[in-house]
């Protein structure tokens, strides 16, 4: 039923087990071999594995800073579960967030587990349990295994560690064990144990090594959560116990396999963990050489925005401006028009325009005879320019009009 899981696992480790054949000093039926082969078909789906691996943990660190935000969420639409899953989706999409893919790791890791078990008992059919054919010896040995042949089910069965069977495993019933008799001979109950007991004890304590490494690297805002506490205690001690419970059920070669796949996630932790670490810092001090080239210079006057006050250059191109339109207003009414600009603004000579006003009428009643005092109220000019020569002009010249109709 499952073949398609069968088939590809036994032919990586086919394929291996042909390449370290042929190296000198490992012979086809030696445990090391067959060791060698089952390290490196786990070796080769983790290498296939490494970007899905590396993605599951970028995003679990990312939906750990994503918590707050999240909670927010779950808390603002707690009463409508569709717009706060719509918000949820559009949170994740902001910041490329897919959660599918921090499963797939361990999705691909079950399938490969699922079929080396199944080959690995394959090798030894003479029980009567779950698909087992309940073969003799003699027809077990007559019989290819998916990839291997039938002399390579023999050397498989001729492998063993201490005179242990690669294929046994402690609880195996003595009807199975019978089958390597004529191999490496049957095995006793405690020599099992004590080969395969150091390997359950290696791969649980390397569970939960590596459950621990994932767990200190968490922010203490995702570990207070409480689905993240009750997780971590279950990677860090239920995992780790039923790894050494169920090691009792397994073959030796599975353990192996089980001791392999904890090194290699070790290793790999490493690495990413450390890339991350040095992404995180990098552009840490790419916010600070922003924030330092924003910084004002020592001594240097602040910039002010559009919005803000007028710099020098603003003010000295307002008051040129207000100039020339003074000197436009006075050519057209008269030299006595006032100019557009306020009283408080400086002309060019440094002078106000009021004081620039009541020096142009002292000069004009000087000349006329009358002088009055300084600051005294200016006379208007009737007939003159400014804005009430202008009205005078326009009154005027309404006044001629109706005389001539």
């Amino acid at each position: 039923m499952l073949n398609f899981i069968y088939w590809p696992v036994s032919a990586v480790m086919w394929a291996w087990y042909k390449l370290f054949s042929f190296i000198p000093g490992l012979a086809p039926d030696s445990a090391i071999t067959w060791i060698l082969s089952v390290v490196f078909l786990v070796f080769t789906l983790r290498m296939v594995l490494y970007w899905p691996a590396a993605k599951q943990i970028r995003t679990t660190r990312q939906m750990q800073e994503l918590q707050p935000q999240i909670k927010a969420l779950q808390k603002k639409y707690k009463n409508d579960r569709q717009r706060m899953a719509m918000e949820m989706q559009k949170l994740q999409k902001e910041h490329g967030f897919n959660p599918l893919l921090g499963c797939l790791p361990a999705l691909a890791q079950a399938p490969m587990f699922i079929g080396l078990f199944h080959v690995l008992r394959s090798f030894n059919r003479t029980g009567t349990s779950f698909n087992q054919l309940g073969l003799t010896p003699e027809e077990n040995a007559q019989l290819s295994n998916y990839m291997f042949s039938a002399e390579d089910v023999r050397e498989f069965l001729s492998a063993n560690i201490f005179g242990v069977p690669l294929s046994s495993f402690i609880s195996q019933p003595v009807s199975q064990l019978e089958a390597f008799a004529m191999y490496s001979g049957i095995p006793e109950r405690w020599q099992i144990a004590a080969v395969a007991i150091p390997l359950m004890i290696i791969a649980a304590v390397a569970t939960h090594l590596n459950s621990r490494a994932s767990v200190e690297r968490q922010s203490p805002e995702a570990a207070a959560q409480p689905q993240a506490r009750i997780m971590n205690k279950l990677a860090l001690y239920v995992f780790p116990l039923g790894v050494l419970v169920s090691g009792a059920f397994l073959p030796v070669a599975i353990l192996i396999y089980w001791v392999a796949n904890n090194a290699w996630t070790v290793g790999q932790q490493h690495i990413i963990f450390g890339q991350i670490e040095k992404e995180e810092e990098a552009k840490k001090q790419r916010a600070q050489e922003i924030r330092s080239q924003r910084a004002p210079k020592p001594g240097a006057v602040p910039q002010v925005g559009k919005k803000g006050r007028r710099g020098p250059a603003a003010s000295g191109k307002a008051t040129a401006v207000s100039e020339v339109e003074g000197q436009h207003e006075g050519t057209e009414t008269g030299d006595d028009a006032p100019t557009e600009t306020t009283a408080t603004e400086p002309a060019g000579d440094g002078l106000s325009v009021r004081e620039r006003r009541e020096a142009k009428l002292q000069r004009q009643q000087q000349q006329g005879g009358g002088a009055k005092k300084p600051g005294s109220p200016p006379v208007k000019n009737k007939g003159g320019g400014g804005k009430g020569g202008a009205k005078g002009k326009k009154s005027g010249g309404g006044k001629s009009r109706k005389k001539r109709r």
